[in-house]
């Protein structure tokens, strides 16, 4: 079981914030490591079967670590209240970006193959309520850029983690752990890895 230290008190804690302030690193590490607590409690929220906990804390960190740099004590009253919205959305945008990175990708996947030998991709099969013409050219559009990035801008070992871990190209989801250990690398190596290859996406993609 994992163990955090305690929350500061209102006057450690402003002392913290007063020498980060000032440039004291050693200050700011002290306002996250005290606050690690909280990722765990927010990451509970979102815990399932599908989702890592480690994955989890490690976006959840992410999310403090950007709550004590951007925290103004002046429009906020205490670290933790600013902190806990910080992690949550950082939660929130990761399981967004996955759930729609699935989403556009999968629906190109191949299931088969017809009975003229040609192949079969999910949305040749399933059914639908008519679409607009323009809005699905401009949806492939945009998920063929999407292929194009991840081929363009991924080196081999980030599109291996990104196909992995979203279950793209044909392979399996799976946890940072289970793609770490086939890759024989650590599981802390992936989730940098994986964090690296969603911001060159996010960055090319918006670019």
């Amino acid at each position: 079981m994992k163990t955090f230290k305690k929350p500061l008190s209102p006057e450690e804690e402003k002392a913290c914030l007063a020498r980060y302030r000032e440039g004291d690193t050693e200050a700011r590490n002290m306002l996250i490591e005290h606050n690690l607590r909280l990722v765990a409690h927010v990451a509970k929220k979102y815990q399932a079967p599908e989702h890592d906990p480690d994955d989890l804390i490690s976006i959840g960190i992410i999310g403090l670590i950007k709550a004590v740099i951007t925290f103004d004590s002046e429009k906020n009253s205490r670290l933790a209240t600013y902190a806990a919205r910080c992690i949550e959305n950082e939660l929130l945008m990761m399981l967004r970006s996955r759930r729609k990175l699935a989403r556009e990708v999968s629906m190109f996947e191949k299931i088969g193959i017809d009975q003229e030998g040609r192949e079969l991709r999910l949305m040749d099969v399933l059914e639908s309520e008519p679409v607009d013409v323009i809005e699905e050219l401009e949806t492939q559009k945009n998920i063929g850029r999407l292929r194009e990035c991840m081929e363009s801008v991924l080196n081999e070992r980030e599109l291996q983690v990104i196909s992995g871990r979203y279950g793209l190209c044909g392979k399996k989801e799976r946890t940072q752990r289970e793609i770490a250990a086939s890759l024989g690398i650590s599981r802390s190596y992936v989730s940098r890895l994986e964090k690296r290859a969603l911001e060159k996406l996010r960055m090319e993609l918006e670019g």
